[in-house]
Formats: C-alpha cells, structure tokens, sequence
C-alpha cells in the first residue's frame, strides 16, 4: 500500500478522513422528538450517543464514546432515549 498525504498527515490508502471545517454548531439537546440537521457531533462527556440518521430510520447507538471524541455522522436527531454521553454539540459545513 502506498500513503496518501493530507495537510501535514500521511493515511494509508484507503484509509478514510474528513477534511472539512464547521460552518455552524450549537449545543445538542437530547431529544427524541426535536430534529437537528447536522454531519458531526461533539462529544465531551464520555457515553453512549443514540443518533438518528434520518427521520424514517432507526436510531443507532454508539457505545463508549470517548470524552472529546468527534463523531463524524450525519444525523437528524441526537436521542434522548439511550444517549448517556453529556456536553454535546452538533456541527454542519
């Protein structure tokens, strides 16, 4: 395999990353009714974060979120019901 260079960073190829920078964001309410429209979420209490991709889908549950992680997903809405992670907040570009 031969490495892929972004900015100062090498991947290996076909190794993905995100290459974009927020244009809005503001704090994730935990609902499970109330939609947002973002593509990542900020994490910076540890937990689980129940994220519905679309209005018609099902929610999916990432386990064990790390404080400070990022999760690159776009989703419509962060649920309250199974979402245990704390200090959220959503980004879109």
């Amino acid at each position: 395999m031969t490495a892929q260079k972004h900015g100062n960073q090498n991947f290996d190829e076909g190794a993905a990353f995100i290459a974009a920078s927020a244009t809005s964001s503001g704090a994730v309410t935990k609902s499970d009714s109330t939609v947002l429209q973002f593509r990542a979420v900020y994490v910076g209490g540890a937990g689980d974060v129940a994220i519905k991709h679309t209005e018609a889908g099902d929610a999916v549950t990432y386990v064990g979120v790390t404080a400070g992680s990022i999760l690159p997903v776009s989703g419509v809405r962060v649920m309250s019901t199974g979402t245990t992670a704390t200090s959220m907040v959503w980004m879109d570009w």
